[in-house]
């Protein structure tokens, strides 16, 4: 077994609902006969409120994804939320605690909010900003192994749903920042290869929000909206990010089945998957030396 497909059936701190949904039902559609695709997942006792079951997914999340990095294997995670990335990272470090990485963010939202900002209280609209330690500094300092990533080395691609505040710390940080419209001025490659290249770190954990996807093309949730990437454009970003440096692990999040009427959503989530498997196969050939 190569690739450990982690499901992480939780949105805002609740098992089974809305987002939460999507990773049992791409599973359901063929994941589990992937050659070289082993499929687990996590369950955790819900607390009365969000932050209690979040941090014990996190919590439960890193062990796993710990366990394949040291097992030699590639943890895709297909989560409800995108605040699962603060427990991938935190899986991918405990082993290595030396080890650099750097985040390729793709989203139709920056996640850049903190508590400061936020105007709506959505835990997962704070999620880059909490794998960076902008906020929740004390509440992520419980989970084993978390250490933030540095703002230089991520890049974010696709966003273009941002509250007022958001935009302004996200264009004081030091995240980079492609747009849609940038990204087909020049070649993909020609964009995205150096952003990534210029990352002081070792391997990059990917994570790709799926409603960066145009509405047009897949409506994944109920954030989708106009603005967004094609599919193709999303595959080739993917290849883009694997040639240029190994991947460490990768997440596909925020897919909603109750959403996807043409299962439009569902094909382009399966088209990504194959895809994150190939290029595992590759990083950890190129991890082995």
């Amino acid at each position: 077994m190569e690739t450990q497909i982690i499901q992480v059936p939780y949105d805002s701190g609740q098992k089974d609902f809305g987002m939460g949904n999507g990773p049992a039902h791409l599973v359901r559609h063929g994941l589990a006969s992937l050659p070289g695709v082993g499929v687990g997942g996590i369950e955790v006792e819900q607390q009365p409120f969000e932050w209690g079951t979040t941090l014990r997914v996190l919590s439960a999340l890193a062990e796993e994804v710990g366990a394949a990095a040291q097992g030699n294997r590639f943890a895709l995670v297909l989560a409800g939320n995108c605040m699962s990335s603060v427990g991938t990272l935190a899986g991918l470090s405990a082993p290595s605690p030396a080890r650099s990485l750097g985040i390729v963010w793709l989203d139709a939202h920056a996640d850049f909010n903190t508590p400061e900002t936020t105007v709506s209280g959505f835990l997962d609209g704070m999620a880059l900003a909490t794998a960076t330690g902008r906020c929740w500094q004390n509440l992520t300092a419980s989970i084993h192994g978390f250490r933030p990533v540095l703002e230089k080395n991520v890049v974010l691609i696709g966003a273009r749903d941002l509250d007022r505040e958001e935009r302004n710390l996200l264009r004081h940080s030091a995240v980079a920042s492609i747009d849609a419209a940038t990204l087909r001025k020049r070649s993909i490659n020609d964009v995205v290869a150096p952003a990534i290249e210029a990352f002081a770190a070792e391997s990059v954990y990917l994570h790709i929000d799926l409603d960066v996807l145009d509405r047009s093309e897949a409506r994944v949730n109920e954030y989708s909206s106009s603005g967004g990437l094609t599919l193709a454009e999303l595959l080739e970003i993917v290849r883009v990010v694997g040639a240029a440096r190994p991947l460490a692990a990768a997440a596909i999040t925020a897919y909603d089945p109750a959403h996807d009427n043409d299962g439009k959503a569902l094909r382009a989530a399966t088209a990504l998957i194959k895809e994150l498997v190939t290029i595992s196969r590759q990083s950890l050939a190129r991890a082995d030396g």
